[in-house]
């Protein structure tokens, strides 16, 4: 998707941006469905130091590679991601660049019925700080879905 921008004929939709409020509910990070939570080498790493772990303990308990990437593993059963306990983040401080910019996903900002949709499941969509056209953008262009 190409994101236009304030001085284009025709500025998306959130032109005068969304607002948002993580409320730490863990919703964004529970199943129902399989999913990948990508993360970089440094993010891998970040976490481990986090966790008290060495990197080949953690990546042993806590990654999986999918192709050529890697992702945190999820709970089995749930789907949930391997980090949600009782309903928040255990590496909330050094959660990888994916989870840091939830909302503001392609997928999620593509229409307004998809913002609605991102909005079902998370209930700091539409609440809080209202964030500009900029960041939305920014964000949605280093996060891989």
């Amino acid at each position: 998707m190409n994101f236009l921008h304030i001085n284009d004929k025709n500025p998306p939709w959130y032109i005068t941006g969304l607002a948002f409020e993580c409320l730490e509910c863990g919703r964004c990070c529970a199943g129902p469905e399989e999913g990948y939570v990508w993360a970089t080498e440094e993010e891998i790493s970040k976490a481990a130091e986090f966790m008290k772990l060495s990197d080949r303990e953690f990546r042993t308990k806590y990654v999986r590679r999918v192709g050529l990437r890697k992702s945190f593993k999820e709970d089995k059963k749930s789907h949930d991601c391997i980090f949600l306990k009782d309903g928040s983040c255990s590496i909330y401080p050094v959660r990888p660049t994916q989870c840091r910019t939830w909302p503001f996903w392609k997928s999620n900002i593509a229409t307004p019925d998809d913002w609605a949709e991102a909005g079902q499941r998370c209930v700091g969509v539409n609440r809080g700080q209202l964030h500009p056209i900029d960041e939305i953008e920014r964000k949605a262009g280093i996060t891989e879905e």
